[in-house]
C-alpha cells in the first residue's frame, strides 16, 4: 500500500496498536534468534546464560537489535511490519516524519511503560488523542490511515 492512496484519519485506538504489536511479534522472534546466535557466536560456543556476563550480553543484543527495528521502522515511513497491514503510522505531533531523537526517545519511553506493567499503553484509553506515554513523551501520535473513496 502507498502513501499516496492513504489519508490520515483518527487516533489509533489500543486495539489497533495491540494488534500491530502482534503482527510485530514475528520479525522481532527472528531478530532475537539472530542476537542469540551471534551470543553463541561471541562466546565461542559456550553461551551459559546462567552466567552474569554471558546474560547481561544476551541481553544487551536482544535489546539493541529490538531498538534498530523500530527506530529504522518508525524513521522510514513511520510504520513497522505490524503497523503496515492496520495501516498504522507514527508521525510528529507537527505531522511530519520523525527523527532519530524523537524515534529513540519514543523507544526508551516504551520501555518504561512496559516495565510499568503496561500502565503507559493503557493511557491511551484515557487520553484525548488516544497517545501513549511515549507519544507524549516524544511529542508523536500513531494515527489510522483511511484508504481513499
Amino acid at each position: 500500500m502507498n502513501s499516496t492512496s492513504l489519508r490520515p484519519a483518527t487516533p489509533a485506538s489500543l486495539g489497533w496498536r495491540l494488534l500491530a504489536a502482534m503482527y510485530d511479534l514475528f520479525p522481532l522472534l527472528a531478530l532475537w534468534f539472530f542476537a542469540t546466535l551471534l551470543a553463541l557466536a561471541l562466546t565461542g560456543g559456550a553461551l551459559d546464560v546462567h552466567r552474569l556476563d554471558h546474560r547481561l550480553l544476551v541481553q544487551a543484543l536482544l535489546l539493541a537489535v529490538s531498538a534498530a527495528y523500530f527506530l529504522a521502522s518508525w524513521r522510514r515511513g513511520g510504520q513497522t511490519v505490524g503497523m503496515k497491514p492496520w495501516r498504522l503510522r507514527v508521525i510528529g505531533a507537527d505531522g511530519g516524519p520523525l527523527d532519530f531523537r524523537r524515534s529513540a526517545l519514543r523507544f526508551t519511553i516504551a520501555l518504561v511503560s512496559l516495565a510499568a506493567l503496561g500502565a503507559g499503553f493503557l493511557w491511551c484509553l484515557i487520553d484525548r488523542d488516544k497517545r501513549a506515554w511515549h507519544d507524549i513523551a516524544a511529542g508523536t501520535l500513531v494515527v489510522r490511515m483511511e484508504k481513499n473513496a
